[in-house]
C-alpha cells in the first residue's frame, strides 16, 4: 500500500509596487501608520498584537494581527508570527500593540516577548526594528527610542 501525504502550498501576495508602499523613516511614521489601521473601536477593549513587515528600504510590505486578547494581554505564537515573516519574505519587521489602559509602560511580558522575537529573527537574518506600544488616543512608546531593544 502506498503512503499519502498532504501537499503544502505557501503563498505571498502583494498588489501594490514597492514605490507605492509607505517607507518607515523613524519610530513616529510606523506608530503613525499603525494607529491609522487600528480599529478605533476596539483600541480601548483589548490588547491586540500585529507586526510590521518591511522589505529591505524599510517600505511596508504589510500589517499582519497575529493575536487578539483580553483587557490586559494576548498570547502570541512565534511559530505562527515566524510563519507570516518567512512566507513574506520579510527583512525587518515592527513588532505592534496596544495597551487597552492607556498605559505605555512595557511590561516583563512585553520584554520578554521582544527578547524571544529577537534571537529567534537573528537565526533567519530578519531585524527586529521597534516594538511599538499604542493607546488609544495615539501616543506611542517605543523599545527602540528607549534602548530597550
Amino acid at each position: 500500500m502506498k503512503s499519502k501525504v498532504n501537499e503544502i502550498a505557501i503563498s505571498y501576495s502583494g498588489s501594490l509596487k514597492a514605490n507605492l508602499l509607505p517607507k518607515i523613516t523613524c519610530s513616529q511614521s510606523a506608530a503613525d501608520l499603525a494607529f491609522s489601521q487600528w480599529n478605533k473601536e476596539t483600541i480601548e477593549l483589548h490588547e491586540t498584537f500585529k507586526i510590521m513587515l518591511l522589505n529591505n528600504a524599510n517600505k511596508v510590505k504589510g500589517i499582519y494581527e497575529a493575536s487578539n486578547g483580553g483587557i490586559t494581554g494576548t498570547l502570541v505564537d512565534v511559530r505562527i508570527l515566524f510563519a507570516v515573516l518567512l512566507k513574506s519574505l520579510t527583512t525587518a519587521v515592527i513588532l505592534l500593540h496596544n495597551h487597552p489602559s492607556g498605559t505605555l509602560k512595557p511590561s516583563e511580558a512585553d520584554k520578554n516577548l521582544t527578547e524571544k522575537i529577537k534571537k529567534a529573527g537573528k537565526l533567519f537574518d530578519i531585524k527586529v526594528l521597534d516594538h511599538l506600544i499604542l493607546s488609544p488616543d495615539g501616543d506611542y512608546y517605543s523599545f527602540a527610542d528607549n534602548g530597550i531593544l
